[in-house]
């Protein structure tokens, strides 16, 4: 079983009415839907784990519920599908790992054209100085 697998069937669904237009649909109908998955009974690794609760920031409870909102459809269905695959999306980019970044070498010519330019930029920034001695 997936990762994403085992979180849809760890997943609990719960619809709320939807807030913004829609008019009288929207005050009657429940059609937004909550998911929330406890992101420690997934099992994942201490690396993965601190990605996906970096990667959802807010959306994660103090009690380690991630939750979902979904309420950009209509309808409970399309709400419901959208949760799911935003939760699938979710693990599968926590997955990732990220690529070290490599510190960059300049070499002696490198260096010195850098410090050749800053001194130029330093000049320049000096002579916008106050005026004095007009005689």
């Amino acid at each position: 079983m997936s990762l994403v697998d085992r979180a849809q069937s760890l997943a609990e669904e719960r619809f709320v009415t939807a807030s913004g237009p829609g008019g009288q649909n929207v005050n009657k109908v429940a059609t937004a839907v909550q998911l929330r998955v406890n992101i420690f009974k997934l099992g994942l690794t201490p690396t993965v784990f601190h990605r996906l609760k970096a990667l959802a920031g807010s959306r994660v409870s103090s009690s380690g519920d991630l939750i979902i909102d979904a309420r950009r459809h209509r309808t409970q269905d399309m709400n419901r599908a959208d949760a799911r695959k935003r939760l699938a999306e979710l693990l599968v980019e926590a997955q990732i790992e990220p690529k070290k970044r490599a510190k960059s070498r300049v070499n002696r010519v490198g260096k010195v054209q850098r410090l050749k330019g800053k001194k130029v930029r330093g000049a320049v920034k000096a002579g916008r100085g106050k005026v004095t001695g007009w005689d």
